[in-house]
């Protein structure tokens, strides 16, 4: 059940018009054109990870190009270390490293060369 359907089962459908034409139970919308019931639907679908600012500055000094397919499986690491529970994730694509706070779907730092480091305040990996 949608939260339009649990809506209209508690408030009705037939409810008087306002003022404006519209009737009481129809949601309001912003300026995007997005009711609220829309906004909660839409955080369900995870959006692409973000890169904070010091993770764009590592990527660019140390030239770091990714690749489409690379992107994706960042994704779906980030996505499995969020399905497991994961804050803060090592997250292992080819030989790139990537330390991503998983609550807000960003990536804090970038790393190349794997061979010598040494990673701190993870509570898991994921290689994708």
């Amino acid at each position: 059940m949608n939260i339009e359907q649990i809506r209209d089962s508690y408030l009705g459908t037939n409810l008087p018009k306002q003022k404006n034409g519209k009737s009481q139970n129809e949601e309001p919308r912003d300026a995007a054109g997005k009711t609220f019931g829309e906004y909660l639907t839409d955080r369900n679908a995870v959006d692409d990870v973000r890169f904070s600012k010091h993770a764009t500055k590592r990527l660019d000094s140390r030239e770091i190009e990714m690749t489409d397919d690379q992107r994706t499986r960042l994704n779906e690491a980030t996505g499995k270390a969020r399905d497991k529970g994961l804050r803060e994730s090592l997250v292992m694509v080819d030989d790139l490293a990537f330390i991503v706070n998983v609550k807000n779907n960003t990536v804090v730092t970038a790393v190349n060369d794997t061979e010598r480091s040494v990673f701190t305040n993870i509570d898991g990996a994921i290689i994708g």
